[in-house]
């Protein structure tokens, strides 16, 4: 798995999540120097928690990492997607990529862009083009709690995308953290999550919380 723009604030966390789980991660980003520093330091929290049979986790440029994953997650900042991501699209062909991103303009108080595609992951799926599988998923996680690898994720993940068997493979993959995914739609529903992130991010404010996050009941 490759965590694209993985240096970032849910990057560290889903990398850390998916290598305690025995996955090979590597870590993208602009900077090799970044990435490789990045990398290290989730090796280090692996060890220190005594995971056994944790994943290796490497460093590589953002178009290194895109080129040798199957699956890649998308967590760079939504404002660099039309400049980062071209330059990806040959390299992404025919695998799936997890979008993680929300479109936020500001977070005090929390307000996200509405994207002229509709969603961040409506966005990245115009970018790159149909051949690349994209799949919204994360979307409402926090990112401390991603890297909390002590507290267990307690929250369900909900997952929209257009290709069916590209969300059952990404449903399975999140299964591996030991939390429920569900199959939430086509891509467009993604336009419901974003919104909903920027909700709960207000909830936080406002119940003074850190970590707020949305589960399924009667399923």
């Amino acid at each position: 798995m490759a965590i694209i723009g993985g240096t970032g604030r849910q990057g560290p966390g889903l990398a850390l999540r998916f290598a305690a789980t025995g996955l090979e991660v590597l870590i993208g980003s602009r900077s090799l120097d970044k990435a490789k520093r990045i990398a290290g330091e989730i090796s280090a929290k692996l060890k220190a928690a005594g995971i056994e049979g944790a994943g290796e986790v490497s460093g590589l440029t953002n178009e290194a990492a895109a080129k040798l994953a199957q699956i890649g997650c998308l967590t760079i900042p939504y404002p660099t997607y039309r400049t980062a991501l071209p330059p990806l699209r040959a390299e992404l062909q025919g695998k799936i990529l997890i979008d993680v991103t929300v479109p936020f303009v500001g977070y005090k108080p929390p307000e996200i862009e509405r994207p002229s595609g509709g969603s961040a992951a409506e966005e990245v799926q115009t970018l790159l083009g149909d051949q690349v599988k994209v799949v919204g998923a994360f979307k409402t996680t926090p990112a401390s709690l991603l890297a909390a690898l002590e507290r267990k994720l307690a929250a369900d993940i909900l997952v929209c995308g257009d290709d069916p068997q590209a969300k059952a493979e990404v449903i399975r993959l999140i299964e591996r953290l030991d939390v429920r995914a569900f199959d939430a739609g086509p891509l467009k529903n993604s336009q419901v999550l974003e919104g909903l992130t920027a909700m709960l991010l207000s909830l936080n404010v406002k119940y003074k919380r850190r970590a707020l996050d949305i589960r399924l009941t009667g399923i």
